[in-house]
């Protein structure tokens, strides 16, 4: 699409050569969009893709590889939030549920161990819903103490059996393949499970002793003892930081799948780390919650707390197999349904929530095909986008959040997705997923004070050496475009990209 060639207007009018040449020679007067772009992108020794298109005529104005494969990031999410708007509707819910072989006794005693029963909730959290900018606050632990209220309000005064965290609702596959051995360490590859509270993360706090020499102090958020951290912090003192600055410095090693991990390194006085860590079994975490929640209330819990999962080894045929009861054997004692799905798949596009969107990958698969693993989930994906259009050789995705370095998309997948939400049943509740530009989400910082700011509704992505932007955006002439940018194998820091990117982005506003 090519822009009125401004100098051809002034030459009719009898402006002189001189002044035509210096029309001429201002940037970008009379280039058209993809000339724009190309020199954007000149000498630029990254692998970009990008598709560029009219949302109402489908005229192609702008691409570049792509048809090519690219690794996507957490531009992976629109498709498992795509599926899952359109696959479980707006309304869908979770529930968890707390049951017990029998009603309690006459003295309040129930025989037998509880059972936590997770539904795949996302939001047992103290995340606002519905979704607000801002940093997270209140009660971690809010939605286990509702559960505790309830069973102390049945008039339960003594459990014999221990505290089960039961997960089962989905299949115990905690973390995903093509993820790093890494990742499980923070809240960005936090295990997966039917039963997730406090996005299956915590926060540890680090600050300096009272003198130098004196080693740090811990607290973690939520107070459950669930790591074993060997602390060997020390707060580090003036004359050691005046001869080596970069002294105050902490490491963090946890081996995989390991309780023990130990913490080394100095802390300035006046100083604070967070760091924030997954929580490896979030079933046996979540137990541990409600323990701790029935004895804040005065319930003596005898037993342990302790996790019970269904592997995928234990399932025969794990798509084939009846569809399993709702409601186990015994009483429930309380119950906490979440909110809508919209809600939910808003906070996983906007910030990026990677748990969120393994465990909309799994809602799926229970709910289309009796199973709430990957591979269901990733079935009934494949099906919905041969619903789209989009044919199982363009694509290989191996997780819900782009998590995975092995995930491939195009730009013209993606923007072929894009078309197929925006014109489906669900198009107006869609476009409301999305991070807009210089508002909020993952976009909140960027593009403000530009043309592009809250014009622009799309998901970022990100991984090491992986940048994605694709989405929409309303340009100046008021007309709407659909668009993808995939950017792989760049070794500059991720802000340079990104700012070209952005460069691209006000470009095609304008």
């Amino acid at each position: 699409m090519r822009k009125r060639d401004r100098g051809s207007g002034l030459k009719a009018r009898g402006i002189g050569l001189a002044a035509l040449g210096l029309a001429l020679t201002a940037p970008s007067y009379g280039a058209s969009l993809a000339e724009k772009i190309d020199a954007a992108l000149a000498g630029d020794t990254a692998f970009w893709g990008i598709q560029v298109m009219d949302l109402s005529s489908g005229q192609t104005l702008y691409e570049r590889n792509a048809s090519h494969f690219f690794v996507p990031a957490s531009n992976t999410k629109l498709f498992t939030t795509a599926m899952a708007l359109s696959r479980l509707g707006p309304d869908f819910t979770f529930q968890t549920r707390v049951f017990a072989g029998a009603a309690p006794d006459e003295e309040g005693r129930i025989r037998g161990p509880l059972r936590l029963i997770g539904g795949g909730d996302p939001n047992l959290s103290a995340r606002a819903i519905p979704y607000r900018i801002g940093p997270i606050s209140g009660n971690p632990l809010g939605a286990i103490e509702d559960l505790a209220d309830q069973v102390a309000a049945r008039g339960v005064k003594r459990i014999e059996g221990g505290i089960i965290g039961d997960d089962t609702w989905y299949l115990w596959e905690p973390f995903g393949k093509g993820w790093g051995i890494d990742d499980p360490e923070s809240d960005d590859g936090a295990a997966v499970s039917a039963l997730a509270i406090n996005d299956n993360a915590l926060t540890l706090t680090i600050l300096p002793g009272a003198h130098a020499g004196d080693l740090a102090s811990l607290s973690f958020n939520p107070p459950i003892e669930y790591y074993q951290i060997e602390n060997q912090v020390m707060t580090a003192g003036q004359s050691v930081l005046a001869a080596n600055p970069g002294a105050a410095r902490i490491r963090f090693s946890r081996l995989p799948g390991s309780r023990s991990a130990r913490l080394w390194g100095a802390i300035a006085p006046g100083g604070l780390e967070v760091r924030v860590l997954g929580i490896d079994d979030p079933a046996q975490y979540a137990a541990l919650a409600l323990k701790s929640a029935l004895e804040d209330r005065g319930i003596t819990v005898e037993g342990a707390a302790e996790a019970l999962h269904e592997y995928p080894n234990q399932v025969s045929d794990p798509v084939g197999r009846p569809e399993p009861s709702p409601t186990p054997g015994g009483i429930e004692l309380a119950r906490r349904v979440s909110a809508p799905l919209l809600e939910d798949l808003r906070i996983t596009d906007k910030v990026s929530e990677n748990l969120h969107a393994e465990l909309a990958l799994r809602a799926v698969g229970r709910a289309r095909r009796n199973i709430g693993s990957v591979e269901a989930g990733l079935e009934e994906l494949k099906t919905f986008l041969g619903d789209v259009g989009i044919k199982p050789d363009s694509y290989d995705i191996r997780d819900g959040s782009g998590l995975a370095r092995l995930n491939l998309v195009s730009p013209a997948a993606v923007v072929k997705l894009l078309r197929y939400m925006y014109a489906s049943p669900h198009g107006r509740e869609w476009l409301t997923l999305l991070p807009v530009g210089g508002q909020d989400g993952t976009l909140e910082h960027r593009f403000a004070n530009t043309p592009a700011s809250r014009r622009i509704y799309a998901k970022t992505g990100s991984l090491s050496h992986v940048s994605a932007l694709s989405g929409y955006m309303q340009r100046l002439n008021g007309t709407w475009v659909v668009f993808s940018i995939l950017v792989n194998n760049f070794n500059s820091p991720t802000g340079t990209v990104r700012g070209t990117m952005d460069r691209i982005c006000n470009l095609i506003v304008e």
